[in-house]
């Protein structure tokens, strides 16, 4: 079965997926004009300047537009950053990370075009303010085509982030204390770790969309904050190497041997792979995950939750995700040999020493907690749009479940199965952006072009 998946994976993630996603991004760019350069400066104003609509009414939404950037982040900021980046290190080499960016860049114009349909589609069931793919699909595509395709994906969302990704994250955080307890010889469980997070994920579930938002809103600004300080000091401590990082990114995106030597057997081919392969994975630009967050901000009109939305890939990507190839590549660690978050955790062991692994493990305690959150409300969202109100406190408590086996055991299978589902869920998603690009367009041409 692992194998099996693991082929698919490879197929799928390897010509499809970097097609269809790539090929939005870039159509995107060329349609709008290169938003993410014209305005870029824009939504940086609009991210740091403008946190807070005090006055807003809550018709319009039900999270300020921090709030819905925050909730967006905390589901970006992951293990992609701290395990994602080690993985496309290893498996395509440094120049994996030059495609990473190239990736992450296209990427930013489509999830402008995801926020701003959500936003221009939101709607009101039972009282409550929500919106996401599942009913901007059934705009692009009408009748029963629009009804199962959006289904289609409300079930695969589901299965990637909502069951099988809430496992996976719960996971990275049972293994990186457990290499710290173990390394202290501290008798604690993984499963304790993992009964801890089920519980404090239980009280922030039954709270809604207010107390996540409360939660996210507090714990991602101080999350980033904190691991990016630690990083700068890491990458400070040894500046000298940091030229020398950048030619390594350089070169090996076009020629990875003469980086890594001809033994590594890294092409070309594996580098833009795994590169774009783990940057999407990381700032979930075209999946159809992050719209949930932002179709419920209050925002002034769909044009300017987008380039909210454009920000947050910067921030994952080029900013976080950065901060860990740099830890990485300046220490080098690369030599020691290790994968996964025990290579980020080497990397801050070589400047910190005993306390590296433990920051490491902190970090992605709070990265990966985070996105459980987010994750189990992306899915909540699909939940009620499939079977109602009711089916929330039934799913919530599988979740749960989740949480706690998934921080026991090794779950190779349930990461690829999760990669799997979240390569399904591209599909429907790609297809209603591609069908829906003239609305984008007519969004950014109406309110993009007046003057703040």
């Amino acid at each position: 079965m692992l194998e099996f998946v693991k082929s698919v994976n490879g197929w799928m993630w390897g010509y499809i997926l970097l097609i269809m996603l790539c090929g939005t991004g870039i159509y995107y760019t060329l349609r709008l004009k290169f938003i993410q350069v014209r305005k870029f400066g824009e939504g940086c104003r609009l991210v740091f300047g403008h946190f807070k609509i005090s006055g807003e009414k809550k018709e319009h939404g039900e999270m300020t537009p921090l709030q819905s950037l925050a909730t967006a982040i905390a589901a970006q900021v992951g293990t992609g950053n701290l395990t994602g980046a080690a993985t496309a290190l290893i498996s395509g080499g440094p120049g994996a990370i030059f495609w990473m960016w190239v990736s992450a860049f296209f990427g930013m114009a489509t999830i402008y075009a995801e926020a701003a349909l959500a936003q221009e589609y939101k709607t009101t069931v039972d009282g409550e303010v929500t919106g996401g793919p599942v009913y901007y699909i059934r705009q692009a595509f009408k009748g029963i085509f629009g009804k199962i395709l959006a289904a289609v994906f409300a079930v695969f969302i589901i299965l990637a982030l909502g069951f099988m990704g809430n496992m996976v994250q719960s996971n990275s955080i049972g293994a990186a204390f457990s290499s710290v307890f173990a390394a202290r010889n501290i008798p604690i469980p993984a499963v304790a770790v993992g009964v801890v997070l089920a519980v404090a994920a239980f009280f922030i579930f039954i709270g809604g969309t207010k107390r996540l938002a409360a939660v996210v809103e507090k714990m991602v600004p101080f999350m980033a904050a904190v691991y990016i300080i630690g990083s700068l000091i890491l990458i400070g401590m040894n500046i000298g190497a940091l030229p020398g990082a950048f030619k390594m990114i350089f070169v090996g995106a076009f020629k990875p041997n003469a980086v890594l030597g001809a033994a590594a057997g890294i092409t070309v081919r594996e580098a833009i792979r795994y590169g774009v392969a783990r940057g999407l994975f990381s700032n979930e630009a075209g999946m159809g995950s992050t719209p949930h967050a932002h179709a419920r901000a209050t925002a002034k009109n769909p044009h300017e939750q987008g380039l909210t939305a454009m920000i947050s890939v910067f921030i994952d990507t080029f900013i976080v995700l950065n901060l860990t190839v740099f830890s990485v590549l300046t220490t080098g660690a690369m030599e020691t040999g290790e994968g996964g978050i025990a290579l980020t955790q080497a990397a801050f062991g070589r400047g910190f020493g005993s306390f590296g692994d433990i920051f490491v493990a902190v970090c992605l305690l709070f990265f990966a907690f985070s996105t459980i959150l987010s994750w189990h409300f992306f899915g909540e969202v699909n939940v009620k749009y499939l079977f109602g109100k009711k089916a929330v406190k039934v799913y919530s408590l599988i979740v749960v479940v989740f949480i706690i086996v998934g921080s026991t055991l090794k779950v190779d299978l349930v990461w690829e199965l999760a990669d799997f589902f979240n390569g399904l869920m591209v599909i429907p998603n790609a297809l209603a952006l591609v069908a829906l690009s003239r609305v984008v367009a007519e969004i950014c041409r109406k309110y993009g072009g007046k003057k703040r």
